[in-house]
């Protein structure tokens, strides 16, 4: 996928939103950061994202994780949709930012343009794109769906308890993993490191290679 990818840095926009202007790395400070597109305001399956994502704030706080939401509609339409997304997703409040671009520029330099779908005069559509920032502004994860796919939320946080572990820890995550199943040592930590690293232990697969390569540990 070209443009903005996994390991690049988020450029430092300067984005106009219904929560005032700032720039992206002012936001994102040190902190985790999700940064989701949508096709359009006052469209369903965005409604339900929105909506979703608000139910969901409770767990990205407890995550220490800031979310920012993108649509290619003015401020103006944002504060109105707001009003409908709530109406659908009763207890919940959209209190995360969404940038506003109507002129189709902030999508392009962080590779959220869907390459199919346009408006009524021919304008591109954003993607259902999410990216996940790091600490250091750097893409570590990214999501592309087509407008026609709702993204689930349970699978972003999974993918987010998974970045953050990793990065604390010299682990990766299995296939299915979730947050309390046992990670997956990387392979870069030799055996002795490992004793030293995962004092609490680890198995060790045995396979036909006799290859010591697949061990389990919790963290």
């Amino acid at each position: 996928m070209p443009g903005l990818t996994i390991g690049d840095s988020v450029p430092n926009l300067q984005v106009q939103t219904n929560q005032g202007n700032f720039k992206l790395h002012d936001f994102i400070g040190d902190n985790w950061t999700i940064i989701f597109s949508h096709p359009g305001d006052f469209t369903p399956v965005c409604t339900t994202e929105l909506g979703k994502m608000a139910a969901f704030v409770p767990e990205f706080d407890k995550r220490e994780v800031k979310l920012l939401g993108l649509s290619c509609d003015d401020v103006k339409s944002h504060n109105e949709w707001i009003k409908d997304i709530e109406t659908y997703t009763p207890g919940c409040k959209v209190s995360y930012p969404i940038i506003a671009d109507p002129n189709r520029e902030i999508i392009k330099q962080l590779n959220m343009v869907d390459p199919d779908e346009k408006d009524s005069s021919g304008k591109q559509l954003p993607s259902r794109a999410l990216h996940i920032v790091g600490p250091d502004h750097q893409v570590k994860l990214s999501f592309l769906y087509p407008a026609s796919t709702g993204r689930n939320m349970d699978e972003v946080v999974r993918a987010l308890d998974s970045l953050q572990k990793a990065m604390k820890h010299k682990v990766a995550t299995p296939a299915n993993w979730k947050q309390g199943d046992p990670v997956v040592i990387s392979p870069s930590v030799s055996s002795d490191q490992a004793k030293e690293t995962f004092p609490q232990g680890f198995e060790t697969v045995d396979l036909p290679s006799k290859k010591e390569y697949l061990r389990f540990t919790n963290v």
